[in-house]
């Protein structure tokens, strides 16, 4: 449900909130870029859901899906592309130690929308060729901090334009596991423990999602065939304009072929092993590779100051969230 805060006000007008937008994708792109050893590749928007690449998410979300009977195929509207990104870096031939990034756009029509969350999703969508021998948290959390570098100087320079930014993010990142934030906090949700932890610890990443917890729940769940479920996570920054942890991006070292196997058993979806893409990985033809999301639009949000997604964003509002926006004075695009 769309909560506006007490006597917001964005500190952008309509023009500037369209020029700073342009200036946080193309400054945070360049920075990422150069902090990974990234290269900018044309993406798909729609897939053959015979292929096995499209991203399952959490395994209950229903696919944007409709038939092509001009190429007697059906298609699907990528959920991520967390799958054809490994599969891109194999067949463009990409060298270990380089990697690639796109622009993912999709519908989720299973989305309840919020501030933070919409119908449209919008991603820097990353991936990167590792050694066997780099499937390790050393190699994750290098990966988070340069993240972190690219967010915080993009900040930099996007305040130098707009002093009247007042938004404060910290460079230095705590790392957490799920299993010690559910010790720190049993009796709250998942969602609750991040709060209270990012609360005191404004720049976070929790690793560890996917994978059950000693309560026998997962902090959040986790498609079981892209990321290793151990070594993976989420990252998220304190936001004073909502009073909340935003997350921004969700990444992890992909599951190499006995990881596949075992998370596809405990997921219950064995039968996914039969699929192309599932196929490559366990012959070994796929790369190791570490990958993740980064929302443009939530990033945008944090930078910015802003209370609502739809501030930065061309999406389709229910009609209370249009009206309490309307009574706010909140600009939906």
């Amino acid at each position: 449900m769309t909560k506006i805060p007490e006597g917001y006000r964005s500190s952008l007008s309509l023009y500037d909130t369209q020029k700073a937008i342009e200036q946080v994708k193309n400054v945070f792109l360049t920075k990422l870029c150069a902090a990974l050893k990234l290269s900018r590749v044309t993406a798909p928007l729609i897939v053959d859901p015979l292929t096995g690449m499209n991203d399952n998410l959490n395994g209950v979300e229903h696919p944007v899906a409709f038939d092509l009977p001009n190429v007697g195929k059906d298609a699907e509207v990528v959920q991520s592309l967390a799958k054809w990104k490994r599969y891109a870096l194999w067949r463009y031939n990409f060298a270990v130690g380089r990697g690639l990034v796109c622009d993912m756009n999709a519908i989720r029509r299973d989305e309840q929308p919020d501030n933070l969350h919409s119908i449209y999703v919008d991603q820097w969508d990353w991936e990167r060729i590792i050694t066997q021998d780099e499937r390790n948290t050393d190699t994750l959390e290098d990966a988070v901090c340069r993240i972190v570098e690219a967010i915080c100087g993009t900040l930099d320079e996007l305040k130098w334009h707009y002093p009247q930014l007042n938004t404060q993010l910290s460079r230095e990142v705590t790392f957490v596991t799920s299993q010690e934030l559910e010790d720190l906090y049993p009796t709250q949700t998942s969602k609750q423990r991040e709060n209270l932890f990012v609360r005191e610890h404004p720049t976070t990443f929790i690793v560890g999602i996917g994978g059950a917890l000693n309560s026998g729940q997962p902090h959040d769940f986790r498609s079981p065939d892209y990321d290793d479920w151990s070594l993976n996570g989420d990252l998220l920054f304190w936001d004073e304009t909502l009073d909340c942890a935003v997350e921004i991006s969700s990444m992890g070292i992909r599951v190499d072929a006995e990881v596949l196997k075992s998370q596809l058993a405990i997921a219950g979806c064995e039968d996914r092993l039969k699929l192309p893409f599932h196929k490559m990985l366990i012959d070994g033809e796929l790369p190791f590779t570490i990958g993740g999301g980064i929302g443009q639009s939530r990033l945008c949000m944090l930078l910015l100051e802003k209370a609502h997604v739809g501030e930065v964003q061309a999406s389709i509002w229910d009609k209370k969230t249009e009206e309490r926006c309307a009574e706010a004075g909140v600009s939906l695009l």
